[in-house]
């Protein structure tokens, strides 16, 4: 490679990416980044050129083994064919919304995850909590990011109720219209970081992605004051250079967040659940009637959060059953139709 690894390093290149590389690798090939992934081919950057190559080739139900927004690939030094992907340090993935059952990749080598949500009635604490099982599990920071603190009457309750989701979690509260009002979130922008945006539709993303770049990349609209929602203003995934020298990925308002094989996030998010649940009497206690629960004990006498148990067995429910098997899901779901049935069929004989 004729470009040093220092100028790569501004791109987020470290010794991680570098050691997967062979010696033919080190004189034939060019790495570069994926900004953004289309349909039908890859825009790519590096120090010296930025354009788009063909899609790679992977194996048609590899999901995982496409390239994705951040990703590094190595192109052929001649002809900048696409060679192969390197792994990644983290990935971002989650189950396809609606009844698809395909692994759908968010991003790829991203070192801090910026959950933004709002100061007004768009805050919502289940939301955030899938927000950072995913941050969690990928093996990356989260940091929740609190927009409209201007518009706010009382910023610090809603600080509170973010901090209380998880030990240590880092909370800003910003006005995403100013330079100087984002300051709090520029150290995790320097030379080389990667931070990822995410958070639904009329939070302010779009406009503390143009705030942080410093220029128009999304556009913005405002939102509805009946109930604080917007509309999708980013039609797509895509990663910025900021002035700072960090790169910032932006993604669509997401309107369904389906966890997918997370099951060390949940864990690290609801500690507190999964150690109390220790005490309990009988090991595979489902903290609901079972004698000497102490999940249920803790709820009772008032510190554990009802609320916060609710959401804890919605998400690992959720997680268990998006991570089956294509085929369990479908014996499972076969399973439970004929129960229904039996069940039905029951009642109808009692009615008649």
């Amino acid at each position: 490679m004729n470009t040093s690894s220092q100028d790569l390093a501004g791109f987020g290149w470290s010794n991680f990416f570098q050691s997967q590389l062979t010696a033919d690798e080190l004189t034939g090939s060019v790495p570069v980044r994926v900004t953004v992934a289309h349909r039908n081919g890859l825009d790519v950057a590096h120090p010296d050129f930025a354009e788009r190559v063909p899609l790679l080739t992977t194996e048609p139900h590899d999901e995982e083994g496409r390239a994705t927004v951040g990703d590094w690939i190595l192109l052929d030094a001649e002809s900048h064919a696409p060679q192969r992907l390197l792994d990644r340090k983290t990935l971002f993935k989650r189950k396809a919304a609606g009844a698809d059952r395909r692994v759908q990749l968010i991003a790829a080598n991203v070192d801090t995850l910026l959950v933004v949500s709002s100061c007004n009635q768009d805050f919502n604490p289940a939301r955030l909590e899938r927000y950072l099982v995913l941050a969690r599990d990928a093996g990356v920071m989260p940091v929740v990011v609190l927009t409209k603190a201007d518009l706010a009457e009382d910023t610090e309750t809603y600080r509170r109720q973010a901090e209380k989701l998880m030990p240590g979690l880092l909370v800003e509260c910003i006005n995403a219209r100013s330079r100087e009002g984002v300051a709090s979130l520029l150290p995790w922008c320097g030379n080389g970081q990667t931070v990822a945006l995410v958070g639904s539709s009329g939070v302010g993303k779009s406009t503390l992605v143009n705030t942080l770049a410093g220029e128009a990349i999304q556009e913005t609209q405002g939102i509805r004051a009946s109930d604080a929602h917007g509309r999708h203003t980013t039609s797509g995934r895509s990663l910025h250079r900021l002035d700072t020298g960090g790169w910032l990925l932006d993604t669509p308002g997401m309107r369904e967040l389906q966890l997918l094989d997370a099951e060390a996030g949940v864990e690290d998010l609801f500690t507190d659940v999964f150690e109390l649940a220790t005490e309990c009497r009988f090991s595979d206690c489902g903290h609901e009637t079972e004698p000497g629960c102490a999940v249920r004990a803790a709820v009772e006498a008032g510190t554990l959060d009802p609320e916060r148990l609710k959401r804890f067995r919605k998400l690992v429910a959720e997680e268990a059953y998006n991570s089956l098997s294509l085929a369990d899901r479908r014996a499972r779901d076969k399973g439970f139709g004929k129960m229904i049935k039996a069940v039905v069929k029951e009642k109808k004989g009692r009615w008649e």
